[in-house]
């Protein structure tokens, strides 16, 4: 089950680890994206912080982490191709994964039904 952040970035938690990624809302909001600068691997980071960069024609956006965690994974083919945070932000677009997560962490996020009703 996804979660959803007030700035726009998705969670989800299976077995641990916390798959992250921004919106289908906030890649229409900000267009084509051209440029996507992802976390070291390894990096710890806090709730709420800024952690990777996402560039559009229309603006550069800083992503923040939704929940505190350790970086684990990147996806780097996301950095190769950013058209595809455009065409699958919330499945193949996915942006870094983090460990140290557990489901309390969660708690304060919104549901789907919920996001929806806060990005219309």
């Amino acid at each position: 089950m996804k979660f959803f952040s007030t700035d726009h970035e998705w969670i989800e938690l299976t077995d641990g680890v916390a798959t992250v990624g921004i919106t289908d809302h906030a890649q229409d909001q900000l267009g084509d994206i051209v440029y996507v600068e992802l976390p070291a691997v390894g990096r710890a980071v806090a709730a709420n912080e800024s952690i990777a960069i996402v560039e559009s024609t229309k603006s550069v956006s800083d992503i923040y982490s939704p929940v505190a965690g350790e970086v684990v994974e990147v996806n780097q083919v996301s950095v190769e191709d950013p058209s595809l945070l455009n065409s699958d932000p919330e499945g193949n677009g996915w942006l870094f994964r983090l460990t140290g997560v557990v489901e309390s962490d969660l708690v304060g996020l919104m549901d789907a039904e919920a996001y929806r009703h806060f990005s219309s």
